[in-house]
């Protein structure tokens, strides 16, 4: 889990420096859209879309915002249909890459996807081609000052928890079943811990160790993928060294 905690902290970082908030918007709205079509208006029996709701809340978003995404996805109110198409390729230094979209033009997102990544030493792959490589699993952070790693063991054994990362010096990664991540949260809220950022996460089942130079040209082209509208996430098997982690904090 190494590499998930230390990329999960340079995420962490650019979050609280550079959030594009109207992008940010943008693919939350995409997200509860296509949850409330897919499961429903009711986020009581909608996982997804529960999940999509906390955490544009997470962020900010106004209620008002978040109700016309739900009624755009149920039919209630006219909006865009959007299709899930998911990319595969490799960055830099030979890195895995899977990029989930949500788009209402497949030729523009496409063409858009090959010229960032041309652009920035990467290539999209066949279907099939990286996926493999990846399992998707049930993702959160909580603050070592919330819990300690004895309490969550303790307390998350019994809601899928499969991995407690703490390669952060802050944070804690908890790693769980994806189909337990909201046992996962409700135990946490019960207990009375804040976590931070859950979501589902694909996860690789070995990473590549990265120095500082090839870690940088990585992050910019994952950068550069998720500054496009319609990509909702980028999920890689880097794993960054110590070395090229103090040289990217610097």
């Amino acid at each position: 889990m190494s590499g998930h905690s230390k990329w999960a902290t340079i995420k962490r970082k650019k979050a609280a420096t550079d959030q594009k908030r109207g992008s940010l918007f943008t693919k939350l709205v995409k997200e509860i859209t296509i949850a409330a079509k897919m499961g429903g208006g009711d986020p009581s029996g909608n996982p997804r879309l529960r999940l999509a709701i906390d955490t544009a809340r997470a962020n900010s978003m106004p209620m008002d915002n978040i109700q016309r995404a739900v009624k755009k996805g149920t039919g209630e109110l006219e909006g865009v249909t959007y299709d899930e198409i998911t990319y595969e390729g490799y960055g830099p230094a030979g890195i895995a890459l899977i990029i989930e979209t949500a788009t209402d033009n497949r030729n523009r997102t496409v063409a858009d996807l090959r010229h960032i990544m041309s652009r920035n030493s990467g290539t999209l792959g066949e279907s099939g081609s990286v996926g493999w490589m990846f399992q998707r699993k049930g993702s959160l952070d909580v603050l070592k000052s919330a819990a300690g790693e004895e309490t969550l063991m303790e307390l998350l054994l019994d809601a899928g928890l499969e991995d407690l990362g703490s390669d952060d010096e802050n944070y804690y990664t908890v790693i769980t079943d994806v189909r337990e991540l909201e046992t996962a949260k409700k135990a946490l809220d019960d207990a009375g811990i804040v976590y931070e950022n859950a979501k589902t996460d694909l996860i690789p089942e070995n990473y590549i160790e990265l120095e500082a130079d090839d870690a940088q040209k990585v992050i910019r082209l994952i950068d550069a993928l998720e500054g496009n509208d319609d990509v909702l996430s980028v999920f890689s098997n880097m794993e960054i060294s110590e070395s090229a982690m103090n040289s990217l904090n610097e």
